[in-house]
């Protein structure tokens, strides 16, 4: 018989903090790649209006940010990961801002992808004080650019399970445009469940960027998932937040293998991937 689980689940004072909950969770992350090392391109973003320049070398991403406000230059170090074929997930935490993390996923076969950027608010924000700005772009120079990445309600009516390490799994409902449930299938947080706001973006034939804001423990997950085989998912991404004394970011990447359950059927009427 298993252990009966710690956790009281409608006490949300004893939800592990995001620093607690990192030892392990990142034992099926994928290898870190080399692909961009030495490389540099340009992403233009709000129809032209800005544009940001990336150049990687070293373990290190510099990138100079021209807009409305003029230009200004930053770098720290990143994480890579091969995603697909020329479709590349980065993730960087600001060395010069301790309340923001960027991830980019670069599609260079298309000459597209999208900027996510994740932001740590003040004490008492709400509904959640961990933000995301969703930022599509095309690369300078692509001869001949596809589709910009856009949401979409794809993964609506479905469920799946993830498992994150031989230890961490959950399961996943997503359940309209905004709006999904997690629950703990093992793990620390075995028997938790909650629905919290998510972002789905579609960036290339069967790849998904989801991203989600926690109400309970103020962090936020991006990750970017291969769905073209329904029984073998695959996942990367990482969580941003704060540890547990409320002060102090805590990043960590982390990767996934899942599967697809089954979809809710609805009536057209009542289909909230139609709404």
């Amino acid at each position: 018989m298993s252990e009966a689980p710690t956790n009281t689940p409608a006490d949300t004072d004893l939800w592990l903090p995001l620093d607690e909950l990192a030892p392990g969770f990142d034992a099926f992350r994928a290898p870190h790649s080399s692909a961009l090392e030495g490389r540099a391109f340009t992403c233009v973003m709000a129809g032209g209006a800005v544009t940001v320049t990336n150049s990687f070398d070293g373990g290190r991403l510099t990138w100079t940010v021209n807009g409305p406000d003029g230009e200004n230059s930053s770098s720290t170090n990143y994480e890579a990961f091969d995603v697909d074929d020329d479709l590349i997930y980065v993730q960087v935490k600001s060395e010069h801002r301790d309340d923001e993390a960027i991830a980019l996923f670069i599609d260079f076969a298309a000459g597209t992808g999208l900027s996510v950027i994740t932001v740590i608010g003040p004490e008492g924000q709400t509904p959640v004080r961990v933000t995301q700005r969703f930022m599509p772009f095309v690369i300078e120079g692509h001869a001949t650019p596809g589709p910009m990445p856009t949401p979409t309600n794809a993964l609506v009516g479905y469920r799946a399970w993830w498992r994150y390490s031989e230890v961490h799994a959950y399961e996943h409902v997503y359940l309209s445009e905004h709006w999904y449930t997690w629950h703990c299938l093992a793990g620390p947080e075995k028997t938790l469940a909650d629905t919290d706001e998510q972002t789905t973006y579609e960036v290339r034939p069967g790849f998904y960027v989801f991203a989600w804001r926690e109400k309970v423990i103020p962090c936020a997950a991006v990750t970017i998932a291969d769905h073209r085989d329904p029984a073998n998912l695959r996942s990367h991404g990482a969580l941003f937040g704060l540890d547990e004394s409320g002060t102090s970011p805590v990043m960590f990447t982390f990767g996934a293998h899942g599967k697809k359950l089954a979809k809710a059927e609805y009536p057209s009427d009542l289909d909230p991937a139609l709404w």
